[in-house]
């Protein structure tokens, strides 16, 4: 009896994981997530969302495609906002060099004040001493 109940309990168990998908490459749709998987892991995201696509555009109704689809937008939100950082980069560059052109260019500007001050401090003193000599 107890030898009945576990090839019984075997058989199920058997039954059972032989239903499972383990093998990612049982069918068609699972060897293109695989691969796209793969890329995704591997940090090459424009080739992964190719993948993802093609994936979605192939067996779109597979029980897979919810996370396909989450997956591929995720990736595409990672590109654009590399794209945007890149962008703000140069932006940035680009203002710091600005930034350092007006520096020079008030650097340049206080050096005619002081110039100027200097110049003006003279001819007030040039101006004066004629006063004094009338004075004395």
């Amino acid at each position: 009896m107890t030898r009945i109940l576990l090839a019984g309990l075997l058989a199920l168990s058997l039954a059972g994981c032989a239903s499972w998908n383990v093998w990612p490459f049982a069918r068609p749709a699972s060897a293109a997530l695989a691969t796209a998987d793969r890329l995704a892991a591997q940090g090459d995201y424009p080739a992964a969302v190719a993948a993802y696509d093609e994936f979605l555009a192939k067996w779109g109704d597979d029980a897979e495609a919810p996370r396909v689809r989450a997956s591929r937008d995720t990736l595409g939100a990672i590109l654009a906002n590399r794209e945007e950082m890149a962008r703000l980069r140069r932006e940035l560059a680009r203002l710091r060099e600005d930034l350092a052109t007006r520096e020079a260019d008030l650097a340049r500007v206080r050096q005619e004040a002081e110039r100027l001050r200097a110049d003006l401090e003279r001819l007030k003193q040039i101006d004066l001493r004629p006063e004094r000599r009338g004075k004395k």
